[in-house]
């Protein structure tokens, strides 16, 4: 009997699927990703979409410490709260805060916490930024 994870039925439907990487409409118009999940009836199950998350997550720590070279130094309440934001916002836009990229470096968190509330970003994040805010300023 063969299983799910047959070596040689991945490697027959990978070819007769194809992959691909972001979600595109199927030969009868359904929208699927990857090696042909059909996500209007099937979706993602919870733990494949915890898998992606903690992939971006990696992502996104990696984009904090490029940011932020003293990453390391901070408490972890902070290190949550900036990766947050980079998951959040990505790398580039994450960039733009260079006012508080400042504050942080001068370790004067209130002011780190205050620019990041003068933003767009925490305009229409709303709570959102008002927790990482505070993560920020108390550690």
């Amino acid at each position: 009997m063969i299983a799910p994870n047959d070596p040689a039925l991945i490697a027959m439907v990978a070819l007769h699927e194809g992959f691909r990487a972001k979600p595109y409409k199927d030969s009868v118009g359904v929208l699927t990703v990857g090696y042909g999940r059909n996500l209007q009836d099937v979706g993602i199950r919870q733990d494949e979409a915890r898998v992606m998350l903690e992939n971006d997550l990696t992502v996104a720590m990696n984009d904090a410490r490029f940011l932020f070279d003293d990453f390391a130094a901070l408490t972890p309440n902070r290190q949550r709260a900036l990766v947050d934001m980079a998951f959040n916002l990505g790398r580039t836009r994450l960039a733009g805060f260079k006012a508080m990229w400042a504050a942080l470096e001068r370790r004067d968190y209130h002011a780190a916490a205050v620019e990041a509330l003068d933003s767009k970003w925490a305009r229409q994040v709303g709570p959102r930024a008002q927790r990482i805010a505070k993560m920020i300023r108390e550690g």
